[in-house]
């Protein structure tokens, strides 16, 4: 306000300059109408752009980089656990970033120098903070040493942080509260940037801002030397009395800031789950073998669809790898692939080996692989994590002839027990939910149309035979999946959701 009481006074005494300059943050043009003031900013810009030509392009001197480089995957969960904050809740999420210009900007010897000047205009504070956390170089065989030193970096930039808060607000009138500490931009030599926000959206745009300010430093380097305002000025803007009346107005939702893998993504039950964890503020990535209805199904969702053969142990590092780079790391795990063709359905007798391996390839070598490759991204994070599998109803109460798909199921309740058992002591649970008589792949119209003709019952008295009389539909799996997440003190758990079945019962 005050600034534009200035502005106006100049306006009126000299009606025709074309714009202002405002020291360190920009350039505002003027005119009779919004096309004359943009044709005018551009003419402002081409004359700033002609003058930076003039001066020749300023490279940072570059550090040597070896071989053996962790990748991008392997290193965004270290940070992303480093950066999740002293409340347990507390979760980012990520961007990454690696452009020719950002390579040259991390790996330059002076980097701590030339990207810690501060944020080229005011307003970037808010998405990006003041100064980007400088990480050290992640070699492949020492990621232990690396989370060391990225979890001391994270400390020194939080106490850095509370000490330029402390200080600056005792100038406030009324004292500020508190923002969280954390880095939302992080630099890593040899490998690029990530930017972290409290949602997907939120690190896009500092991702967006931190790339700018890249060019900008760079370009104001080859004209002289870069300099952003004092921190008093920018602790002002950052704690903009706007920006601080949003503070505890909004909640922030159940699953905010978490990210979730969900296998058979493109299945009733999967997009059932996918719709419910978005609705409640995660991060969802879904997995499945059928790459067009995987990407149809995350297109109307509004998440993340990849293409992945849980059976392919090579797919399935890959869809890790891509999932770590997309969001940073991984807090909930839904091995929900499974399936049961009908070549698999006889009695054990006489079941065919070739078919009983099929069927424990996917109904138990895929959550174990999944399982795997979850635990090692959670135990990176530090921050444990929750593994979450569909068994059946079968695991508990074998049906006849349909021993190929009951058997690994029942391995598969074990598996999540085993987890459970192992993982506890890093923070991380594991749970199932036995699930009975749900309208999906697996139940297919043919299957169901048998099996109540089998029992002389229609469809729907079939699919409503338990205790409640009631129809169990995917949204009621995925509801229980909702809910193992937020039982923060259960693990070991299998919750059955078939309306009511006493052979199914544990005992």
């Amino acid at each position: 306000f005050e600034l534009s009481k200035v502005v106006a006074d100049l306006w009126e005494k000299s009606p025709g300059v074309l714009g202002i300059v405002l020291y360190k943050h920009g350039v505002f043009t003027f005119g009779e109408s919004a096309e004359e003031s943009y044709e005018r900013m551009i003419e402002l810009v081409d004359r700033a752009e002609q003058q930076i030509g003039k001066h020749k392009i300023k490279t940072f001197a570059s550090r040597e980089i070896p071989d053996n480089i962790a990748s991008s995957s392997l290193v965004a969960p270290i940070i992303r656990g480093a950066c999740a904050g002293r409340d347990d809740k507390f979760r980012l999420i990520a961007e990454f970033r690696n452009s020719e210009q950002i390579q040259q900007w991390v790996n330059g010897v002076d980097v701590a120098d030339y990207a810690t000047r501060g944020v080229i205009t005011p307003d970037h504070i808010i998405r990006t903070k003041n100064k980007p956390l400088i990480c050290p170089m992640p070699i492949a065989d020492c990621l232990d040493e690396f989370a060391d030193e990225v979890g001391a970096a994270v400390t020194r930039y939080v106490d850095e942080y509370d000490s330029y808060f402390v200080a600056n607000n005792k100038n406030s009138n009324p004292p500020k509260t508190q923002l969280d500490p954390y880095p939302r931009v992080v630099l890593v030599p040899g490998v690029g940037l990530f930017a972290f926000g409290k949602s997907k959206a939120a690190a896009s745009i500092a991702a967006d801002l931190a790339e700018l300010s890249v060019g900008t430093i760079a370009n104001t380097e080859r004209i002289g030397r870069y300099e952003a305002l004092p921190d008093s000025d920018l602790f002002d803007m950052e704690y903009w009395s706007l920006e601080q009346a949003k503070l505890g107005k909004s909640k922030p939702k159940l699953l905010a800031g978490q990210v979730v893998v969900i296998t058979g993504g493109a299945g009733t039950i999967g997009r059932a789950t996918a719709q419910l964890f978005a609705e409640h503020g995660a991060e969802v990535a879904l997995l499945d073998i059928d790459s067009v209805a995987v990407k149809r199904v995350a297109l109307e969702v509004g998440v993340l669809g990849l293409s992945c053969d849980v059976n392919d142990t090579e797919q399935v590092q890959q869809a890790f790898d891509q999932i770590c780079c997309t969001f940073g790391g991984l807090d909930i795990l839904v091995s929900n692939a499974g399936g049961a063709a009908e070549s698999w359905q006889a009695a054990a007798a006489e079941l065919d080996e070739t078919a009983l391996r099929e069927s424990f390839d996917l109904n138990f070598f895929s959550h174990q692989r999944m399982a795997q490759q979850a635990v090692r991204v959670m135990r990176a994070q530090g921050t444990g994590g929750i593994l979450l599998f569909n068994a059946s109803k079968q695991a508990v109460n074998p049906g006849e002839n349909f021993g190929a798909y009951g058997l690994p199921k029942a391995a598969t309740l074990f598996l999540s027990r085993q987890y459970a058992l192992e993982n506890g002591r890093y923070g991380i649970r594991s749970n199932a939910v036995n699930a009975d008589r749900i309208r999906s792949g697996l139940l297919t119209d043919k299957m169901l149309s048998a099996r109540s003709s089998a029992r002389g019952v229609t469809q729907g008295e079939y699919l409503a035979g338990n205790l409640l009389g009631l129809e169990v539909e995917a949204v009621d799996v995925a509801q229980a999946f909702l809910q193992q997440v937020l039982l923060d003190k259960t693990t070991a758990n299998v919750t059955t959701v078939d309306g009511g079945n006493i052979s199914a019962a544990l005992r």
